[in-house]
């Protein structure tokens, strides 16, 4: 309990919030809603995803943020988060007074710079994240992470929507501005991490180092690919969950009122039980416990496709995949994090999490045509079964992921010795 209630865990926490709430008002669904509002086309709508591309491209700049200290006395996290967490306020206050009515380039512009900023501040937090911590710390931090995050969208997307009922949109996007400052003040009163290794000395080895370093590394390639493959059909199953949910029935009231009300907080205590448990089962056993239980999960929707419009079996289905994908979402992250060397922890931490939405656009796109073909039990099923080569990956890790388990099995015990 201390050290869930140090401040070390707190600033997760509220960094985790500061993560989480300018994601929708640039890529999600207040932008979309407004858009919608202001008459714009459903095509042209569909093309703002672009404008997402920086939390995917956030590895190519991530170097700058391990090499420079942008102001003096402050260090390289802290100075950089205090800078862009200004910048995205910033850019969020002028997202608010561009008007879709008459300048959409306008509003492209600056729901790019929100997107950009803000994936420049997940780039900084993520590194402060696993400088802060220790090795055995990062699974309860990135609980608290996760969670804050999931508040953050939960009061930009749902908060969001539910004032633009009451007052305009460019309004919104000023009272979300104001729900910056407490990331602001996180950083300000936070401690600047002391890294042994120092920072990078020179461009160029903020640049060729990381990538150098990481290679370096046993099954770095094999790393790469379990990355992409881990999470990948819980991925592949919530992109048509909402199809399903209809397909079935069930009203847009229903579907969202569980969805908030069951959804959110399953994934919040999935996060939570998920981080104090791996204090105890390390990496590895986290991994695959967390991994089964993620596709175990889905199996409330095989479940719910058998019972049709049942409000109970919604709610179990939506819970036991939150509940589930948020232990593995914990493991997930603090393993990434664990990878990192902390010279460089900014480049790297951004190419392995800009890793992770590569499933998310590319792997889920044929979704819709596998659901069709094998019908929404046989499409849950595959779900399931899409996550086992990620498991399979995680066997080649255990040799340099639990070396102490591994040589005390290896050892004979006393009965035999004896023999």
């Amino acid at each position: 309990m201390r050290l869930f209630l140090s401040g070390r865990m707190l600033a997760a926490l509220l960094m985790g919030f500061s993560s989480g709430l300018p994601l929708l008002l640039a890529t999600g669904s207040v932008l979309q809603a407004w858009l919608k509002e202001a008459g714009v086309d459903l095509g042209t709508i569909g093309l703002f995803a672009l404008v997402g591309l920086p939390y995917t491209l956030k590895f190519l700049w991530a170097p700058l943020l391990d090499r420079f200290a942008p102001i003096a006395g402050m260090g390289r996290r802290r100075g950089w988060l205090v800078l862009i967490q200004l910048t995205l306020t910033a850019a969020i206050v002028g997202l608010g007074f561009a008007d879709p009515y008459r300048s959409l380039p306008l509003v492209t512009l600056a729901a790019f710079l929100v997107a950009f900023f803000s994936a420049s501040q997940d780039i900084v937090i993520d590194a402060y994240r696993r400088e802060s911590l220790t090795d055995d710390e990062q699974g309860l931090g990135a609980s608290l992470y996760v969670t804050g995050y999931r508040i953050g969208l939960l009061l930009s997307s749902g908060g969001g929507l539910i004032l633009a009922d009451f007052i305009p949109f460019s309004a919104v996007y000023w009272v979300m501005a104001a729900a910056m400052l407490p990331g602001l003040i996180t950083t300000l009163f936070c401690v600047e991490p002391q890294v042994a290794a120092g920072a990078p000395r020179s461009l160029r080895e903020a640049v060729v180092q990381p990538f150098a370093d990481y290679f370096s590394h046993q099954d770095a390639v094999l790393i790469l690919l379990f990355v992409l493959l881990y999470k990948v059909g819980e991925m592949m199953a919530s992109q048509m969950t909402t199809p399903f949910y209809l397909d079935l029935g069930f009203t847009k009231t229903e579907i969202g009122t569980v969805v908030k009300l069951f959804g959110f907080w399953a994934t919040v205590v999935g996060g939570m039980i998920g981080g104090v448990l791996m204090l105890r089962l390390g990496y590895y056993r986290a991994l695959w416990l967390f991994g089964i239980l993620q596709a175990i999960g889905l199996i409330g929707f095989v479940i719910l496709a058998r019972l049709g419009h049942s409000v109970p079996g919604l709610a179990l289905a939506i819970t036991s995949e939150n509940l589930f994908s948020g232990m593995a979402t914990t493991a997930y992250l603090a393993f990434m994090a664990s990878l990192t060397n902390k010279k460089f922890t900014a480049t790297q931490y951004a190419l392995l999490s800009s890793l992770m939405g590569i499933p998310r656009v590319v792997m889920t796109t044929p979704t819709g045509y596998l659901a069709e073909w094998l019908g929404w039990e046989g499409f849950f099923l595959f779900c399931m079964a899409a996550t086992v080569p990620g498991l399979w990956l995680l066997t080649r890790f255990r040799s340099w992921m639990e070396p102490e388990r591994l040589a005390a099995a290896a050892q004979p015990d006393d009965a035999t010795a004896k023999r």
